[in-house]
């Protein structure tokens, strides 16, 4: 998902999104680099796990001050996850946590159950940036965005297009084309994996294979494991 960001003065961007760079950057951008470009978080030059060290006394710091149990595992779970995007605008001081989520709409209330687990996810992660910021007097803000779509299509609409909007996407139209390309996406990875299964799972496999894209064919069946089943007699 792409943003057309808001521009200052000087026709610069005001919104930063780095991990949307490459896929490689994507990687690099953990709670490290996070509180690293606010400036809550120095990076020390690399030996002896100092960098590591400083960044667990100051969640352990957060967590006996909001008194949130934990242990080694739990820290080391909170430092690895990343979120699937990031947003900032260092003129105002906003971080941004992304987060795009293909979930079962089955249930009436898919979409809120989703966003609850998206939100307590990384909950004490805004946290945590909240109580650096204050500790340090910086001025930094986190909240977090859930872009969430049904496997079968369906979303919010109106929550959807006013949370492009919160991300500077201004243009009606441009807001519209992202989410109708969001749920053709959808549907169109929802007809693959249909398919992969029919292939698994299904004798006709000539048939099967003569519908699905032919670069699916051609270079993807190994990389995804697929063993076809013999035809049944």
């Amino acid at each position: 998902m792409f943003s057309i960001p808001e521009l200052n003065d000087a026709s610069e961007p005001r919104w930063h999104f780095p991990s949307a760079l490459s896929p490689e950057a994507h990687a690099e951008w953990g709670l490290y680099k996070i509180l690293e470009y606010m400036g809550l978080h120095e990076i020390l030059p690399t030996g002896a796990g100092k960098n590591r060290a400083k960044l667990r006394k100051d969640i352990e710091e957060y967590f006996t001050a909001y008194a949130i149990d934990f242990d080694d595992t739990d820290i080391d779970t909170f430092i690895s996850r990343t979120p699937d995007g990031l947003a900032f605008n260092k003129g105002k001081k906003l971080c941004v946590f992304l987060e795009y989520t293909r979930a079962m709409d089955t249930n009436e209330d898919w979409a809120e159950k989703k966003e609850q687990e998206k939100n307590d996810k990384y909950s004490s992660h805004l946290g945590i940036i909240s109580h650096l910021s204050h500790r340090e007097k910086s001025g930094w803000k986190a909240s977090q965005t859930n872009f969430t779509t049904g496997v079968r299509g369906s979303l919010h609409t109106n929550q959807f297009l006013k949370r492009l909007e919160s991300l500077r996407v201004k243009n009606t139209n441009t807001r519209e084309a992202i989410q109708n390309r969001t749920v053709q996406k959808t549907l169109s990875m929802s007809d693959m994996i249909l398919k992969f299964s029919f292939i698994v799972l299904n004798s006709k496999t000539d048939w099967t294979l003569q519908n699905l894209p032919t670069e699916i064919v051609n270079k993807n069946m190994e990389r995804f494991n697929l063993h076809l089943q013999p035809p049944r007699l």
